[in-house]
């Protein structure tokens, strides 16, 4: 089966050369999202890491949606933080509200010395139909 490159109308325009995601036998690879409030890659982001955070998971949901999937299609999720040890506990408490306890995606979660036009955090996921 050839892959199927999505590129979805109302989610942030991509900040480089890529697709918003990728789909092959059914796994679908969500590209990281940064915290653009709007679809222009100058939008200002919003303040601190929670708003980054929902931000993010709100495009992430956008992208989803326009693949016809939902969260509870997300198997695998990475996070990136350039500061991690300060806005660690803050994004887990923003990124939990997402996910039912008991079905959240597995996980993981490194702290980068720099993301795309300074952003906090970046996240990217991988789902299954």
């Amino acid at each position: 089966m050839s892959p199927i490159f999505h590129m979805i109308a109302g989610a942030p325009d991509p900040v480089a050369p890529f697709s918003h995601a990728v789909e092959a036998d059914g796994w679908v690879f969500l590209t990281g999202q940064m915290p653009f409030a709007g679809t222009s890659v100058d939008e200002p982001y919003p303040e601190g890491i929670e708003a980054q955070t929902h931000q993010v998971m709100k495009n992430l949901q956008a992208v989803l949606t326009g693949c016809d999937l939902t969260l509870a299609n997300v198997l695998q999720v990475r996070i990136y933080l350039t500061r991690f040890e300060q806005d660690y506990a803050a994004m887990n408490t923003a990124y939990a509200s997402w996910f039912p306890a008991g079905q959240r995606p597995a996980r993981t979660c490194v702290g980068v010395t720099a993301l795309a036009k300074g952003a906090l955090i970046e996240i990217d996921m991988v789902a299954r139909r």
